[in-house]
């Protein structure tokens, strides 16, 4: 009789521990990261990725990161625009001072991007630390 419990406990062990395919097939955990202007800078010459700049046009001709493509936030077809990115690769994502970084953050976030870097500050921020800028 005891033989027979084990047996059934280490069946019972066995069948709940193990996890179908689609649970231990999981995707890989997003990364979004809030960081100064000092560490952008670096992880940007450590990393290949896009630099978005979610401000106006007339602010990004005022200066903007070098490489960095202009995606105004609140153009009608931001997300539209969003789609072109590979959500794998890493994004550099700033503003003027934080605020609509933030809000592209969270839309690139539901849209399943799985490392994006924001800019701390904005270019208010890049600026004051004496970063490079190019018009």
């Amino acid at each position: 009789m005891r033989r027979l419990f084990y047996l059934l406990f280490i069946a019972f062990l066995s069948l709940t521990s193990c996890k179908n395919d689609a649970e231990q097939k999981h995707e890989p955990e997003q990364k979004i990261s809030l960081v100064k202007p000092t560490v952008f800078y670096e992880k940007m010459a450590e990393h290949d990725g896009k630099i978005i700049d979610v401000r106006t046009e007339k602010e990004y001709n005022t200066g903007h990161i070098k490489n960095a493509v202009n995606m105004h936030l609140y153009d009608k077809d931001f997300e539209k625009q969003l789609e072109t990115l590979d959500k794998e690769q890493r994004v550099y994502v700033y503003c003027k001072a934080g605020g609509r970084s933030a809000e592209a953050v969270n839309i690139m976030k539901e849209k399943g991007f799985k490392r994006v870097i924001e800019l701390e500050g904005g270019m208010d921020a890049w600026l004051e630390a004496k970063k490079p800028v190019v018009k």
